[in-house]
């Protein structure tokens, strides 16, 4: 064997060598890769969680403005609910709605008790009047009392003792004239201050549902701004601004209606009460007319007459 064949198999030995030690290593480097090759896949694991986790909290970002931006809506939709968080203009109409109603409803409590007793003064006065044989009884019989009907009979007996200097030369239609126009003037004066009042039912009558539509326009209006701002037309978005709305319509039938039928009602009691008057008045004029016609008896005959009459 040559020297240069052993040098060659030297070589040869030692280059294996240095491979075979270089291997230890190698082997010791491949198991710490791989929790690197291992935690790779819990990383690309935990990224979809993560993701989802951002969805999630994207999500909830989403959710937590719409419920910002409904919390203004009413939770309570009962007439209380809804007037508490109606807007300032529509709440302003209703408490004048309620105003108007309730003062319909004191005028009906104040004009009905006022009313009754003032029919039942004018028909006592008339039924006295029309029992009476003369006017002069008629207002002895009356001194006592008051009220329009008695007033009818004082202001007669006053123009008949008023007109006696100058009847015989002026003749009777003049008196008769004079009490016709005092008793027209009375019936009148009585029946205006019996009215007192009611042109406000009237007017409450008239005006309320106009009041009423005005806070239903101005509510419809904020609900529309409320859907635009909102970008949706949920029903559960739209439905409680006009649902107070409309509670300002209702507020304003509420205090139109009842004023109406109470105006009407005592328009007939008042109409009524003054076709008494009319009757206490033409029972006046009868007692004129039946005093006028005795003085034209002669004194020994007026006794007699005046017994018949009576009878």
């Amino acid at each position: 064997m040559t020297a240069a064949r052993r040098i060659s198999i030297w070589a040869s030995l030692a280059l294996i060598g240095a491979l075979l030690a270089c291997a230890p290593d190698a082997a010791a480097q491949q198991p710490g890769s791989a929790p690197t090759s291992v935690t790779s896949p819990e990383t690309l694991a935990a990224s979809p969680a993560a993701g989802l986790a951002g969805e999630g909290g994207g999500s909830v970002a989403r959710i937590t403005p719409k419920s910002d931006r409904h919390s203004d809506l009413p939770h309570d939709l009962s007439p209380i609910g809804m007037f508490i968080a109606a807007d300032w203009v529509v709440k302003a109409v209703m408490i004048a709605l309620l105003l108007a109603s309730f003062l319909s409803w004191t005028i009906c409590v104040a004009k009905a008790v006022e009313v009754a007793c003032a029919n039942a003064r004018a028909k006592r006065a008339f039924l006295i009047v029309d029992r009476s044989r003369d006017l002069d009884e008629a207002v002895h019989r009356l001194s006592k009392r008051g009220g329009p009907a008695v007033f009818m009979v004082r202001s007669a007996s006053e123009e008949l003792h008023r007109s006696l200097p100058v009847l015989a030369y002026s003749g009777e239609a003049g008196l008769k004239e004079r009490v016709v126009s005092r008793l027209a003037r009375i019936e009148a004066q009585a029946g205006r201050r019996l009215m007192r009042g009611t042109g406000l039912l009237a007017t409450v009558g008239a005006v309320s549902p106009f009041v009423g539509l005005f806070g239903t326009v101005w509510g419809i209006m904020n609900a529309f701004i409320g859907i635009s701002q909102s970008h949706t037309t949920n029903l559960a978005v739209v439905a409680p601004g006009i649902a107070e709305a409309l509670l300002a319509t209702a507020f304003g039938l509420v205090a139109a209606i009842p004023a109406v039928i109470i105006y009407n009602v005592f328009a007939r009691a008042i109409s009524g009460y003054r076709q008494v008057l009319a009757d206490a008045a033409a029972g006046v004029e009868r007692l004129i007319s039946l005093d006028l016609d005795f003085r034209k008896v002669p004194g020994e005959h007026r006794t007699s007459s005046s017994m018949l009459a009576a009878e």
